[in-house]
């Protein structure tokens, strides 16, 4: 074991997933490895189908009938945990209710006053301490998925995984969730693993941008983005990034495309 992978609190070695479709194997992820250290933010993009979703719903213990190794904090992923915390792209919230509710939704362990203040705690760090009453309905896209967020860490999981999390919003709404997601992780310093299809939001959030292969899903190449924070979409080092990761999908695509014909 590497120092890198040993200081790592995610550790996937040797990562294949197959499916049975019409009793034929399809390959969803083949020989996956990542080490992701503590508190670090990483991106993973990718061509639709590449398995970038399949990998999350495995590291959170979702999916299982895998081989190789995936391990948190030096222990192996048998299922889900509450040392992992999912956002999904529909905030998946229980409509009937509040808030507060559904936030507290899980927290049957601590006593009432301790749930109301780790409650109230993560409503205000998504800015939204001021909505406890309301009702899913009462929310807009973006508010809705600030409470999925804080609904996520209010367990206070090592590792919290974004499968989307943007997606369904408008380009406004979804540059500003980007900068409250970034803040809240600058808080708390939880690591983040991010799936997305947005090259820009890719950059703008991650320390690391891995990119995905098409089916069956590898890692294709690992793009450090050392960029300061907060980033300028427009500055010339991230402008070389994104064409550097652009550059990496139109090979594939090219690839593909004489291998079709």
């Amino acid at each position: 074991m590497s120092a890198a992978t040993a200081a790592s609190n995610l550790v996937i070695e040797g990562l294949n997933k197959s499916y049975q479709v019409n009793s034929a194997d399809v390959v969803a992820l083949q020989g996956i490895d990542l080490a992701i250290r503590e508190g670090e933010f990483v991106s993973i993009v990718g061509s639709s189908g590449c398995g970038k979703s399949t990998l999350l719903r495995i590291i959170a213990g979702l999916e299982n009938g895998y081989s190789g190794e995936v391990r948190i904090g030096g222990s192996r992923i048998a299922g889900p945990g509450l040392d992992r915390g999912m956002v999904f792209q529909e905030h998946r919230l229980i409509p009937w209710l509040t808030v507060e509710q559904n936030v507290a939704f899980g927290l049957n362990s601590l006593d009432n006053g301790q749930r109301d203040t780790v409650v109230r705690e993560h409503l205000e760090l998504v800015g939204l301490a001021a909505f406890v009453k309301a009702l899913p309905h009462q929310l807009s896209g973006g508010m809705s998925q600030r409470v999925a967020i804080a609904r996520a860490l209010v367990n206070n999981p090592q590792v919290l995984l974004l499968d989307e999390p943007f997606g369904a919003l408008d380009a406004l709404t979804r540059i500003q969730m980007q900068q409250e997601i970034l803040r809240i992780w600058e808080v708390e310093r939880t690591t983040m693993v991010l799936v997305t299809h947005d090259i820009d939001e890719a950059i703008f959030l991650g320390d690391r941008v891995v990119i995905m292969s098409s089916r069956p899903g590898t890692v294709k190449k690992i793009v450090p983005v050392q960029l300061p924070r907060p980033r300028d979409r427009s500055s010339y080092d991230f402008v070389r990034i994104r064409k550097e990761i652009y550059a990496e999908f139109f090979a594939e695509a090219e690839k593909t495309f004489a291998y079709a014909i």
